[in-house]
């Protein structure tokens, strides 16, 4: 089954990282990944821009009205995600638990099956 694992963390305190504590960060999460890739089971990851790059369209009243910003009442922002292909919950469960292990902002990992919209789409 394919999983999405989306990352929240606080984005102060990493937007907050030096450049080479973003790069030792970013290394250990590709260690990580490494393996499931070798497997042929990691699909698309994505780290996100802040949230002040982001743009939200909202429709309000039959009215589509396009705003700067998330506007999201959070105390974590939505970072990014990954998609994996594994056999049953506690794989995906593993795998998010061993990006927190190399991850040191803490947040959390939300972890949800994928229900492929349009099959034909989906890269091999």
């Amino acid at each position: 089954m394919l999983y999405a694992i989306l990352c929240y963390a606080c984005e102060d305190v990493v937007c907050s990282w030096s450049k080479e504590q973003d790069d030792k960060v970013m290394a250990d999460l590709l260690g990580v990944q490494e393996k499931y890739a070798n497997a042929g089971r990691l699909g698309p990851v994505a780290r996100l821009l802040p949230t002040t790059a982001a743009t939200t369209l909202r429709k309000v009243k039959g009215e589509s009205l396009v705003i700067d910003g998330p506007f999201a009442e959070t105390k974590e922002q939505f970072l990014g995600f990954y998609t994996l292909d594994c056999a049953d919950l506690d794989e995906a469960v593993e795998f998010a638990r061993e990006l927190s292990e190399v991850n040191p902002s803490g947040g959390s990992y939300e972890i949800r099956p994928v229900s492929v919209f349009n099959p034909t789409r989906v890269p091999a």
